[in-house]
């Protein structure tokens, strides 16, 4: 395995556990996750954005059930988009708009689950443009 990819995979990893680690959603019953009682269907995603170099990467939780919650921006418009494609990211509904031809590919991943249904999705874009008129507020973050 290369440096840049030993590099990349440690920090999604690290990112990954920091979130995973982190106390549940505002307003959830302490009670509840103590006595380890289950969540309802899983509907949340981990979301990366990185430069085709991995020289930067960036990532989010995503929660949509029972409600869209969690540090992403524009989480209840990313749980609409994710509801209208039925979970499935290469179904997102596209968004006409210019963009530049500038090359500055991005690759996003999105993994976790989508109502209890593993998700390990990953696509690059020619540009940011291009990722956001595809995938809208999703990957806005």
């Amino acid at each position: 395995m290369s440096l840049r990819a030993t590099a990349t995979a440690t920090a999604f990893a690290a990112v990954l556990l920091t979130t995973a680690a982190a106390p549940g959603p505002a307003g959830a019953d302490p009670v509840d996750r103590a006595a380890g009682a289950a969540p309802a269907a899983g509907s949340g995603l981990f979301l990366t954005v990185s430069g085709a170099d991995e020289s930067w990467i960036r990532g989010v939780r995503l929660h949509c059930a029972p409600t869209p919650s969690g540090p992403h921006p524009e989480a209840k418009a990313a749980c609409a988009a994710l509801e209208s494609a039925r979970g499935d990211l290469d179904k997102l509904t596209s968004e006409e708009r210019p963009c530049t031809k500038r090359f500055d590919p991005v690759s996003v991943r999105a993994a976790g689950e989508w109502q209890g249904k593993a998700v390990d999705w990953r696509k690059s874009y020619g540009n940011a443009c291009l990722l956001d008129t595809a995938t809208g507020a999703l990957f806005r973050f």
